[in-house]
């Protein structure tokens, strides 16, 4: 059965850290593309990173570029998200999904096959 459970959410202050991490149970790990999308209150859910399983090509939302980190333990099957300097604005719920994906890294939520059920991440100024 084909499952991914995010931990790792939780209350920070702004420039502080934290690390999601989503394990990863499926069939089969073949052209696969790990994401992490968030969604705040009222807003539509958006792209926060992605990687590739196999060669690790990571793929990142501008407004987290140089703040947040993708990587992923094969040996755990389990793929993270590093935050850091976070802000305010990064308030939301996090949500990892795992897209079947030949070539192309996505950044569409529609794109994507499987999701957790999500991690609340609250940042306060």
């Amino acid at each position: 059965q084909e499952q991914l459970v995010e931990s790792g959410g939780g209350l920070v202050q702004a420039g502080g850290s934290l690390r999601l991490s989503c394990a990863v149970s499926l069939r089969t790990y073949s052209y696969l593309a790990m994401g992490w999308f968030r969604q705040a209150p009222g807003k539509e859910r958006e792209f926060v990173a992605a990687i590739r399983w196999s060669g690790g090509t990571t793929l990142y939302a501008d407004s987290v570029k140089g703040r947040f980190t993708i990587s992923a333990d094969y040996a755990k099957n389990t793929v993270y998200l590093q935050m850091n300097s976070l802000k305010p604005e990064d308030t939301a719920v996090y949500y990892c999904a795992a897209d079947r994906t030949i070539v192309v890294v996505h950044t569409t939520a529609g794109d994507y096959d499987y999701w957790g059920q999500g991690t609340q991440v609250t940042v306060s100024s």
